[in-house]
């Protein structure tokens, strides 16, 4: 399978699709302009995947922040591994967070309730400089 890895910008997320490295990230600020256009490709890469995937799959989702059209698409993202998951293979969410980001504890929490998949929830602390 074709890798997928985009830089991040301040309005897309780092993502890292890469099968046979079995490094699966997005991470950063997902707020695009257009949350089809750049989240499609990334639908389908997973739709790919699903078919053949990895005995394991560990995801990291490493947000600062996202608006309310991308946790419609890290939704339908999370519905991917809940398929893989259901066909018997190992899936695991890293859900990272500020220790003091309430709202992103509960969004993984939300998540999690209704993907039905281990989370791993990963605390970070705010750097001070």
């Amino acid at each position: 399978m074709e890798k997928i890895i985009l830089d991040p910008t301040n309005e897309t997320p780092k993502v890292v699709l890469d099968k046979d490295g079995s490094l699966f990230e997005i991470s950063g600020n997902s707020l695009p302009e257009d949350v089809n256009s750049f989240y499609t490709p990334i639908l389908t890469w997973f739709d790919e995947y699903s078919t053949n995937p990895n005995s394991k799959t560990e995801v990291v989702f490493n947000f600062e922040y996202y608006n309310t059209s991308s946790s419609k698409m890290i939704l339908k993202i999370l519905e991917k591994f809940k398929e893989i998951h259901r066909k018997g293979f190992d899936v695991e969410i890293h859900w990272h967070y500020m220790d003091d980001d309430e709202d992103m504890i509960e969004a993984g929490e939300d998540y999690s309730e209704h993907i039905k998949v281990p989370f791993k929830f990963i605390s970070h602390h705010r750097r001070s400089f």
